[in-house]
């Protein structure tokens, strides 16, 4: 809370978070190279899902998005 003297109003202060999106192809929705499209439907149900829930939350702002279309669990490599 900050107070301020002057006034005697105590005015509260929001707190702010930043978050970034981390999507990543699921093992069962490998389907990116199939019709010759952008990204797989995991991935923009993932975005879809991630922005609809951060619409609702006044107090968090995106910062980044990263993705890793194309990698999943089972074709996990050591570097990137």
């Amino acid at each position: 809370m900050l107070a301020n003297k002057k006034s005697g109003v105590i005015q509260l202060k929001e707190k702010q978070f930043y978050a970034a999106m981390y999507l990543r192809l699921s093992k069962d929705d490998e389907d990116r190279g199939s019709f010759n499209k952008s990204e797989s439907n995991s991935i923009g149900n993932q975005r879809e899902l991630i922005k609809s829930f951060l619409r609702e939350q006044p107090d968090i702002e995106l910062y980044d998005i990263y993705v890793d279309d194309g990698f999943s669990g089972s074709n996990f490599v050591e570097v990137r």
